[in-house]
């Protein structure tokens, strides 16, 4: 337990109370700040309650945001099946499996409702492109962060892969919309490439 103003902070009555305040002052802190400014210690404060808590419910900062923002997927899942393979197949590995949780009906309503949210406002989508860059490009990529232009070749290639999301399943702008998922991964599966076109087979940079 904690002490702050005078109040002892530690387990309230009833664990599911103390689960929901926590994911309800998730939300505000993940939407006011972003996935990346956001910490468990700031959660905690504004749920009143011990971030010992948070670890014991959720584990750690991933893993409470998937719960309150309702993530309909576990990202070291999708990180593994694209990492998984020829390096020189990546882009088209992640076109492939970012259209698999796209197109997985459990998954469709919290995916959609999370591209709308980006569509229409730039904090949900700044937070959105954090989150993904962090808990899928960080585990794929790790030695992209070698590059001087790192973060840009990130940036531009989760873009590319929520851009077509957004297209695709929220705007539904044909032919993009009715494409099959195999000429999808034709066509934009070199694009995602090209952002680590020059990182070789061993992780580092190319001369």
């Amino acid at each position: 337990m904690s002490l702050k103003s005078g109040k002892i902070r530690g387990r309230r009555p009833g664990n599911g109370s103390s689960r929901d305040d926590i994911l309800t002052a998730a939300r505000s802190e993940f939407e006011e700040k972003g996935y990346d400014a956001a910490t468990v210690r700031a959660i905690a404060a504004r749920a009143d309650v011990d971030p010992a808590m948070i670890h014991h419910f959720f584990g750690n900062k991933e893993k409470l945001f998937i719960a309150a923002m309702e993530v309909p997927f576990d990202p070291g899942i999708v990180a593994e099946a694209i990492a998984t393979g020829p390096r020189e197949q990546l882009g088209k590995r992640a076109v492939r499996t970012f259209l698999g949780v796209w197109e997985n009906p459990n998954a469709r309503g919290p995916m959609l409702a999370l591209l709308r949210s980006a569509m229409t406002n730039r904090a949900a989508a700044a937070m959105l492109r954090q989150f993904v860059t962090r808990a899928l490009l960080g585990r794929v990529l790790p030695s992209l962060d070698d590059l001087p232009d790192a973060k840009l070749r990130a940036e531009a290639l989760i873009s590319q892969l929520i851009g077509m999301g957004v297209l695709r399943y929220v705007v539904q702008v044909e032919p993009l919309a009715s494409a099959t998922e195999d000429e999808l991964v034709e066509l934009i599966g070199p694009v995602i490439q090209h952002y680590i076109a020059d990182v070789d087979a061993s992780g580092d940079p190319r001369p």
